[in-house]
């Protein structure tokens, strides 16, 4: 008996040793287990950022605005943040005159005594926020806030006067008699010191409200900005739609 108690202790150490060893392994295995199972639930439950903005001379990105899809160069985006693709909430874009093509993102601004008149055709497109269609605004909004008569604008445009101390002071209403929804537009007038006006020609795509500034001289040729928009709101619409 002393002989069996005797060889059953020295034995004890090496089931000792071989039970710390199993331990161990056994909590490294769990450890690696955990480890690869965080891992994994972080890159799931991670946000999703969004990608990098696009550089200027990519082609066009398909971008919603409204739940209106659009094809934009990514060179007409005059903010850099909205260079990239999916649903936004604006869209700040800028075409050459007459040519419509995205400004050249290399091009150096000339001196100011060199810069020519003004050659810029500025659009907005943002979701539609419950305002009346153009048009007509021009039937329930505008009436309470315009002059008596109607004058003759540039080639043949129809001419409304807002009156002074009105929201719209300062501003003219302008529009094709035998088309008003192709061509209408609300122009400031011309500042002193040679400031141009600016007119807003607005057009509703589904649920987003498309604004396409330019200048108020440009209206001596309105019918070529009549013609130049309607290619341009092509240009940017998917040819599929």
């Amino acid at each position: 008996m002393s002989d069996f108690t005797a060889r059953a202790r020295e034995g004890l150490p090496g089931r000792r040793r071989g039970a710390s060893a199993g331990l161990v392994l056994l909590l490294a295995v769990s450890a690696i287990l955990l480890v690869s199972a965080a891992v994994f639930i972080l890159s799931v439950l991670r946000p999703q950022w969004p990608g990098a903005a696009a550089v200027p001379d990519a082609p066009s990105l398909p971008i919603t605005v409204g739940n209106v899809l659009f094809n934009v160069p990514p060179a007409a985006i005059r903010v850099a943040v909205q260079r990239r693709t999916g649903t936004q909430e604006r869209l700040d874009l800028a075409f050459t005159w007459p040519g419509l093509a995205p400004p050249d993102p290399h091009a150096k601004p000339p001196p100011m005594e060199e810069r020519p008149a003004i050659d810029r055709l500025f659009v907005t497109i943002v979701p539609q926020g419950g305002a009346l269609p153009p048009l007509e605004r021009v039937n329930a909004i505008y009436p309470r806030y315009l002059a008596p008569g109607r004058g003759v604008g540039p080639e043949g445009l129809a001419e409304l006067s807002f009156r002074d101390g009105t929201p719209y002071q300062g501003e003219d209403l302008l529009y094709d008699p035998a088309a008003p929804a192709r061509f209408l537009v609300r122009c400031t007038r011309p500042a002193a010191g040679g400031v141009a006006g600016t007119c807003l020609l607005e057009r509703r795509l589904g649920a987003a409200d498309v604004t396409i500034r330019f200048s108020r001289d440009w209206l001596e040729g309105w019918r070529n900005v009549a013609d130049g928009v309607d290619r341009l709101i092509a240009s940017l619409r998917p040819s599929a739609m």
